[in-house]
């Protein structure tokens, strides 16, 4: 692993245990600042704990994570759950939980000021979700119920946006709006990890980290998304190749009965020009 000149996150020979079980083992990779990294991998393949670890809700078992400081001071994270892990059936509205946000700053019991009150309103406008501010959570779609938890990461003061599969499931204008906002928030200088398991959002992504268990691969997509590596990660769930396309059968999107294929996705593989002749020819 070659060191990075202004690393946002450093992780070091980290592992994690639950009990007798190795989540992940020891791996080391290291998360560009100001970048949009995507953490991928199969489903079991220890995204969310590596995330985790990152946003500091677990510790290592062995091995560090680091958090590079900016400006001199620690560095602000924002987390954004899956909206369906968490408790839906709260009393509680959208208002409500977008100014949840603002708590790390406030402190729970502290009245908002202006400052406060903007910030809440701005990242409700991000999200497109104003005008569903005295909606009852429970009351809203999918798609609008993970808009209201990325405002809430939004109204929160921070300099790095950790995600947790934003887009998975959602329908096209959340899923728009999801990721223009991860875009516009690189743009203001912040950092942003994803995990997905969407290989076309690793494919455009400016940093990967590649995932079975352990860290496989890390950097730019096109020296991670190698044939070998996917092989490598995903095993029997790579279930067939033909010249640059590769079809997954990941076990996040199985039906419970038989398998079936979710997605044909397509990524860009270090072809030789007879090869890539050939599949020309082919496809036509």
């Amino acid at each position: 692993l070659v060191p990075l000149m202004n690393a946002a996150v450093v992780v070091a020979e980290a592992s994690f245990r639950y009990g007798s079980r190795t989540a992940v083992a020891p791996s080391s990779a290291e998360i560009p600042e100001g970048s949009i990294t995507a953490i991928i991998g199969p489903n079991g393949s220890g995204k969310s704990t590596m995330l985790n670890g990152m946003a500091g809700l677990i510790a290592p078992s062995t091995g560090s994570i680091s958090t590079m400081p900016v400006d001199d001071r620690p560095r602000r994270m924002a987390y954004v759950l899956q909206s369906t892990r968490v408790n839906e059936s709260l009393p509680i509205t959208v208002r409500e939980v977008v100014t949840m946000g603002r708590y790390p700053s406030t402190g729970p019991y502290r009245r908002l000021n202006g400052d406060d009150r903007s910030a809440v309103v701005a990242a409700m406008e991000r999200m497109e979700i104003a005008g569903l501010a005295d909606r009852h959570i429970t009351e809203l779609s999918g798609g609008q119920r993970q808009r209201v938890f990325v405002a809430q990461g939004l109204a929160q003061d921070h300099d790095m946006l950790l995600l947790d599969e934003p887009l998975t499931g959602l329908d096209i204008t959340s899923a728009r709006a999801i990721d223009d906002v991860i875009h516009e928030e690189q743009s203001y200088g912040c950092t942003i990890v994803q995990t997905t398991h969407d290989l076309t959002a690793a494919q455009v992504a400016d940093y990967v980290i590649l995932m079975s268990g352990r860290i496989v691969a890390s950097g730019p997509p096109a020296s991670v998304l190698t044939e070998d590596n996917l092989r490598a990660a995903y095993g029997p769930s790579l279930i067939h190749m033909k010249d640059t396309r590769l079809l997954l059968d990941d076990p996040a999107h199985q039906h419970p009965t038989e398998r079936h294929e979710h997605q044909d996705r397509s990524i860009h593989l270090e072809v030789s020009p007879s090869d890539r002749h050939a599949g020309e020819a082919s496809a036509d």
